[in-house]
């Protein structure tokens, strides 16, 4: 579980982030209503099915890196913008920013469409040699 910030044109409010069912779904609540999907950028009411737009969701990940053998600790930072309603109802634009914050240095994806694994692979190819991003926290995201 990952806590951080959902934000909206009606403020702003603390939400918490999990990976459930085996790593393949995330899910939050916000304002009451709990939102799911397989991925950040496709989370939808359970409920009614709609899916999240207009909004900038906001969170911290705890990340280890190895390098040189030893798992070291840093943080993936992670910002998901997502656009006003399309007219099929999806975000008419996801932005995706990851910053890793490792060994006194920021690695960042830049932004990217809400592809994490593509955004992930700019930020590995950034890294020192022999480093390699670890944890099974990153499968589903």
């Amino acid at each position: 579980m990952w806590t951080g910030w959902y934000r909206d044109r009606r403020g702003a409010e603390a939400i918490a982030l999990a990976n459930a069912s085996g790593g393949h779904r995330v899910s939050t609540r916000i304002r009451g209503v709990e939102y799911a999907g397989p991925h950040f950028a496709a989370l939808s009411a359970v409920e009614s099915g709609e899916r999240l737009f207009g909004c900038v969701l906001e969170w911290d990940m705890p990340l280890p890196v190895t390098l040189g053998g030893a798992a070291e600790r840093a943080t993936l930072a992670c910002l998901l913008a997502l656009g006003e309603a399309g007219p099929e109802g999806t975000p008419g634009r996801v932005d995706l920013n990851l910053t890793l914050l490792f060994g006194g240095a920021a690695y960042g994806s830049g932004v990217a469409g809400g592809d994490f694994d593509a955004a992930l692979e700019r930020i590995r190819r950034q890294l020192p040699e022999g480093a390699e991003l670890g944890g099974r926290l990153l499968e589903s995201a």
